[in-house]
């Protein structure tokens, strides 16, 4: 049993560990000793609470004057501690950082978390600029993007966007001088860095070396624009933040707008699990890192002292206001428009796929099976995977058939199906929900098969190209589904991205017997 009767009745910060003594959820409160209670007289918990509450071994607790220095500290000990019952706003598509690697030669890439051991800047609220300033640095100081070095130089040292460190070309020395310059710049230090560069400009230029001083030049242009580009990005200031909502599925799906004089600036999307006060724990997250607005729209109220949080952060007046009526309820009506066209499409999709095809279940990973030749020559075929409606690109497959001569796609198709799934068994890896033949009732039967010789029960239709016909086993037949409808759509999406990827491998393999 917990001993909670230390818990005083002050505002501040609530610490739960598990068995271990590690932190598992950090909260704050008014009343610690009333909020501390609650969770152990509660009967009506989400699932999430409860798994938390189950795995709460001892409390421990921190006292503030007041609740917004008790707000303060518990964004601090979530930043540190990343409790796991807390909510992770990484999961959002914003949180991306420029990494600066730990390597001899290091290199700057996309990363998605802090967890590994280079230098991390940002996070970037536009993956757009945080593209191009990425591309804009590697291309002036001619940074190394391969994860291996090869022997040689690739294409990038040929057309000058790699100095080549793999072949020797630029010595450790100077490519690390490269790389300080470029964390500068990311720091944000760039009026003493273009001072420097100008004097080794003119240094140069008085050598007579011209072509060091065009280098030189190149990359005091670069980060001339680099500098207004960051100027111009803290200039903003938004004007209103809108935020919405939905959850479902014990998930919190979440849209924020950033509006700057009466023009919508930004969009960021969250996604994150559910549970108690979420909206109050995003807020406290989100405004620690990002510019507090003058005025925020919520569907919701919020306490006072989060508003009081909000007001020193921004230093000075925040209206936050839940409307009701009129052209503001409009603009949380828009957010919820767009959250369930961002979060929602994909699966009205499915559902539509499930609905459509009688399937049992919705079919959550889906592969597509097409054959590709040129006259019965360089026969290949290809697999795509679709997981969620989406591409999974990871689980892409291509086969060169090895079992057929001539034009015959439908043993093409036996020998994939069979070679596909003969596999997944093999290895007792997961199986599709559904599998897509691109082809009529001839490939179709093929596929039905194989899959019979394996012992396998995945139900399996194909679509024929020219009425755009769902052929499925044991119908005599085939089905005309809208061709408005989300169904089909999705079956067209799929079956072409595996058309699309049969053309390009048959066009490979015919390169190379040309070359050859």
């Amino acid at each position: 049993m917990i001993d909670r009767s230390n818990i005083p009745e002050n505002p501040g910060c609530y610490l739960f560990k598990d068995v271990s003594g590690r932190i598992i959820y950090v909260g704050k409160a008014k009343n610690l000793r009333k909020r501390v209670r609650s969770y152990f007289q509660k009967n009506d918990l989400d699932p999430k609470t409860e798994a938390l509450v189950r795995n709460i071994d001892s409390v421990d607790f921190i006292v503030t004057d007041n609740e917004v220095e008790a707000l303060i500290l518990e964004n601090n000990l979530i930043k540190k501690n990343s409790p796991k019952y807390n909510i992770d706003l990484k999961d959002s598509k914003r949180y991306a950082y420029i990494e600066l690697t730990e390597e001899k030669f290091p290199r700057l890439l996309v990363a998605r978390r802090k967890d590994d051991t280079g230098k991390f800047f940002g996070p970037f609220v536009s993956a757009a600029a945080r593209d191009h300033i990425l591309s804009v640095l590697r291309k002036t100081f001619q940074i190394r993007t391969c994860k291996r070095m090869p022997e040689k130089p690739c294409l990038r040292y040929h057309i000058d966007l790699c100095s080549a460190p793999c072949a020797g070309n630029i010595e450790s020395a100077e490519y690390s001088e490269r790389m300080q310059a470029v964390e500068s710049i990311l720091k944000g230090g760039t009026t003493e860095l273009i001072k420097s560069k100008k004097r080794e400009m003119k240094e140069a230029s008085d050598r007579l070396d011209f072509e060091r001083a065009l280098k030189l030049r190149n990359q005091i242009e670069a980060i001339e624009w680099l500098m207004e580009k960051q100027k111009m990005e803290l200039s903003k200031r938004y004007d209103e933040d809108i935020i919405n909502y939905i959850v479902r599925n014990e998930r919190v799906y979440l849209i924020l707008f950033n509006v700057y004089k009466g023009t919508l600036e930004n969009k960021q999307e969250f996604e994150f699990e559910y549970r108690d006060n979420f909206l109050e724990e995003f807020l406290i997250r989100y405004y620690s890192e990002n510019t507090v607005p003058a005025e925020i729209l919520l569907p919701q109220e919020i306490d006072s002292s989060l508003i009081s949080f909000l007001r020193m952060k921004r230093g000075g007046r925040v209206s936050v206001k839940v409307p009701k009526i009129g052209d503001k309820k409009q603009l949380l009506d828009l957010v919820i428009k767009n959250v369930e066209a961002s979060f929602f499409s994909d699966i009205e999709k499915l559902e539509a796929l499930k609905s459509a095809l009688h399937l049992p279940d919705i079919p959550v990973v889906i592969e597509c099976f097409d054959i590709s030749h040129l006259s019965g020559t360089s026969t290949v075929g290809s697999m795509v995977q679709f997981r969620d409606a989406k591409p999974d690109k990871s689980n892409y497959r291509r086969f060169r058939i090895k079992t057929v001569d001539g034009i015959d796609d439908t043993k093409a198709i036996a020998e994939v199906v069979r070679r596909r799934y003969t596999r997944l068994l093999k290895e007792s890896s997961e199986m599709p929900d559904l599998i897509i033949i691109d082809g009529g009732t001839g490939q179709l039967n093929s596929g039905v098969r194989e899959l019979k010789k394996l012992g396998l029960e995945i139900p399996i239709i194909s679509i024929a190209k020219k009425f755009e016909e769902i052929h499925t086993p044991g119908l005599a037949f085939p089905l005309r589904l809208p061709r408005r409808g989300k169904a089909l759509k999705l079956i067209q999406e799929i079956r072409d991205e595996a058309h699309r990827f049969a053309i390009s491998y048959n066009r490979l393999l015919r390169k190379k017997e040309l070359l050859r």
